[in-house]
């Protein structure tokens, strides 16, 4: 990622920005990318809320997932003409490396629960992205234009998601069976 984060507009267009920037959080002067993984873990918590956690929020999480990747990678290929390589401020990546482990989140019908793991699997990816760790920087590196912006992030999810996987059903599960039995 470039230390780009303070460009002038210009000609850039609005709708590229507004979605390229996670909805504006990329413009946050201080972690711009957690600030659009923060936003993406309020909208998936939202969904769950109103969805559930059944399929539908499986299948809403998974369509996300890809359709935001595809158009991320569109976007963000046009805003490097503006804003250089991998701009600070394009964000949208986070939101798709976000949603990955969310797949697994859900802890049936405890909110409680389901935040603690939600978390704990935004916490993974952050971790996992911002150092790069697991062969993400290599993805970084091979990888340029749009669809580089967003397959580190895809990747940092997805080993996100299998550590996440792998605490649910070794400390989450069993947690979650004894508060509900006692």
């Amino acid at each position: 990622m470039s230390n780009n984060n303070n460009h002038p507009l210009g000609e850039a267009p609005w709708g590229h920005v507004i979605f390229s920037t996670g909805l504006g959080t990329g413009f946050f002067p201080w972690g711009p990318g957690t600030m659009g993984a923060l936003m993406a873990l309020a909208i998936w918590y939202l969904l769950y809320w109103w969805l559930g956690a059944g399929l539908t929020l499986t299948l809403v999480t998974a369509t996300l997932i890809v359709t935001v990747t595809i158009l991320g990678a569109w976007t963000s290929q046009v805003m490097e003409r503006y804003w250089g390589e991998d701009p600070r401020t394009v964000n949208i990546d986070e939101y798709v490396g976000t949603w990955i482990p969310l797949l697994i989140a859900p802890m049936g019908d405890n909110m409680w629960m389901t935040a603690i793991t939600a978390a704990i699997g935004f916490a993974l990816f952050r971790v996992i992205d911002i150092f790069k760790l697991f062969g993400c920087r290599k993805v970084e590196e091979k990888i340029h234009g749009g669809w580089g912006v967003m397959l580190d992030d895809v990747a940092a999810g997805a080993y996100a998601l299998i550590i996440l996987w792998i605490l649910k059903i070794t400390v989450f599960i069993p947690w979650n069976s004894s508060i509900q039995v006692s």
